[in-house]
């Protein structure tokens, strides 16, 4: 594959500085791709190069409270209205009414939102390993072993305890916590580094750590979902069980599910090509 130039840039979403990193034809059809937690933008490294190549133009932020984009300060400001202000404003910005959008972990979330509350601005949706909220917490609380595996959101609810633990010796426990939900091999030692670098940045443990402290505002997310969505799950994933990927397709009338028996959390990096081929079939078709 051709290596592809990308261009780097701050775009103001609202009130909201993003980095925001773009590749690909100027007029190619728009595919934005949304991180999680503890990600950033370098998580779509190979989704970049394959989609820009497929002729997309890509558009990657770092989502607020990550690496160097803004970081506001209070819980509320990392709410899902905010959340999708940010992806809403940020294409506005762009000049784009409309267009694909890929979300992995929390960045599925906000694609689960978006679908719901703004199916005007989608013209696909493909979420990867990342449950619809609805689906979620009613499956958390029938299942013992779920409730278990979301343990670490309720720890993050504590203030300031949970940034001392993650900070500690340059985030060690985000660096095995990457290391024991993928696949060996997922991350490099050059990847973890860049990792170390934005988790650095000043308030940024505070800030990831807030968007899970902002769940208890979130809103209620019960519309179906009509624009063609397709869900990506790593079966292996150690903090979601299999079954939450169909509750999850339960929201969409035109949903799709393909599993990967392989990969665990970080199935983008775990199945690159797999996945790839994947987004592309489904964005073109």
């Amino acid at each position: 594959m051709i290596s592809l130039d990308i261009e780097h840039r701050f775009v103001t979403a609202g009130s909201t500085r993003l980095h925001v990193v773009q590749a690909g034809p100027a007029d190619g059809k728009p595919v934005m791709l949304l991180h999680g937690f503890p990600d950033f933008w370098i998580g779509w490294r190979q989704q970049i190069q394959a989609l820009a190549s497929a002729g997309y133009r890509v558009i990657v932020p770092d989502q607020r409270g990550y690496n160097t984009s803004d970081k506001p300060k209070g819980i509320r400001e990392y709410t899902l209205p905010k959340l999708l202000g940010d992806f809403a404003g940020l294409a506005d910005a762009l000049g784009f009414e409309r267009l694909h959008l890929v979300g992995h972990d929390w960045g599925g979330i906000v694609g689960w939102a978006a679908g719901a509350k703004l199916p005007h601005r989608l013209d696909k949706l493909v979420i990867l390993n990342a449950p619809h909220p609805e689906a979620l917490f009613p499956h958390a609380l029938r299942s013992p072993t779920q409730f278990l595996r979301s343990s670490y959101a309720g720890f993050f609810q504590f203030p300031l305890f949970p940034e001392i633990i993650l900070s500690a010796g340059r985030s060690a426990v985000l660096v095995r916590a990457l290391g024991r939900t993928s696949r060996r091999d997922a991350f490099t030692d050059e990847d973890l580094a860049e990792y170390q670098r934005a988790w650095e940045q000043h308030g940024s443990l505070t800030a990831m750590l807030n968007w899970y402290r902002a769940l208890r505002f979130r809103p209620i997310m019960k519309e179906q979902i009509t624009t063609p969505t397709l869900v990506l799950w790593g079966m292996r994933d150690h903090a979601l069980e299999p079954g939450l990927a169909q509750r999850s397709l339960s929201f969409c009338d035109n949903g799709h599910l393909l599993t990967f028996d392989k990969a665990a959390h970080w199935v983008h990096r775990e199945e690159v090509s797999a996945v790839n081929a994947a987004l592309v079939s489904f964005l073109d078709g």
